[in-house]
């Protein structure tokens, strides 16, 4: 069972291969359900690799965070930019744009510490990997 659950993505703190799902056009400002939740983040589109992921919408943007750790999709998307978002049942097809830029990363540093007290503020950080997950260039 575990080998079927890894061909559709991540489980629990194990990366995963190619989500599955219907592919989705981006809402306006990234309207979802929550402004922020757990999907699942598929990089490396020649060999995909997945894996669970917090999301946060400041102001329709929606972002991902590793901290202060150069991950291995984190890496992959320094490869490759083309990611796809899965929430729920729906695939969004998205460009990672790292943002350096430190008034954004002060933003979400806000946003991100309001979700829990466990969550350390990348503003903090010397060196943080936050993406903002753009529509593709068509």
């Amino acid at each position: 069972m575990v080998l079927s659950l890894a061909c559709n993505g991540p489980t629990g703190f194990f990366s995963g291969g190619r989500l599955d799902g219907e592919v989705t056009p981006i809402p306006e400002g990234w309207a979802l359900t929550e402004s922020r939740g757990v999907g699942q983040l598929e990089t490396q589109p020649d060999d995909p690799y997945s894996v669970n992921i917090a999301y946060t919408i400041i102001e329709g943007s929606l972002f991902i965070n590793a901290g202060d750790t150069e991950t291995n999709w984190v890496q992959n998307i320094a490869a490759n930019p083309s990611v796809r978002l899965r929430v729920g049942d729906a695939i969004y097809l998205a460009e990672a744009q790292r943002v350096t830029d430190r008034p954004t990363i002060e933003e979400f540093g806000r946003a991100w510490t309001a979700q829990s007290s466990f969550y350390r503020d990348p503003a903090e950080l010397d060196e943080v990997w936050i993406y903002r997950l753009v529509a593709p260039a068509p």
